[in-house]
């Protein structure tokens, strides 16, 4: 009987770990790229989780502006750029296939706000 190596969320531990790369690598690459893009030099990007496919070919990238200002401009203009970034990327990373690129916006940080302001109720504050 073969063991299950899936880890959080459904993901073999392979795809967490190839995910956890390019998203360090992803970083490093955006922390530069202002230089690139007139469009996004303004903008710092948070990049909160990368998902890959089970075949490590495809990589759902979770981006968010700092501040959350401007997200679907940012968002539009790295799928624009995608291309030249999984370029930088393929040449940072020792991986068989350079996974394809699909930048979406990351609902994380609004949940987290939307819990924030239903802790800070005042029904909620009495029940604690």
């Amino acid at each position: 009987m073969v063991k299950s190596t899936r880890g959080p969320g459904g993901f073999t531990q392979r795809q967490l770990r190839v995910g956890e790369l390019v998203r360090r690598g992803l970083a490093e690459i955006l922390f530069q790229w202002d230089s690139y893009s007139e469009t996004l030099s303004p903008v710092s990007i948070t990049i909160g989780e990368v998902r890959m496919s089970p075949d490590l070919k495809k990589a759902t990238v979770f981006v968010s502006p700092l501040g959350g200002d401007r997200m679907e401009e940012t968002v539009t203009s790295l799928n624009e750029s995608r291309r030249e970034i999984r370029h930088q990327l393929n040449k940072k990373l020792a991986l068989k296939f350079s996974p394809s690129l699909y930048f979406v916006s990351d609902p994380l940080y609004d949940q987290m706000d939307n819990t924030r302001r239903l802790f800070n109720l005042d029904e909620v504050k009495r029940d604690l």
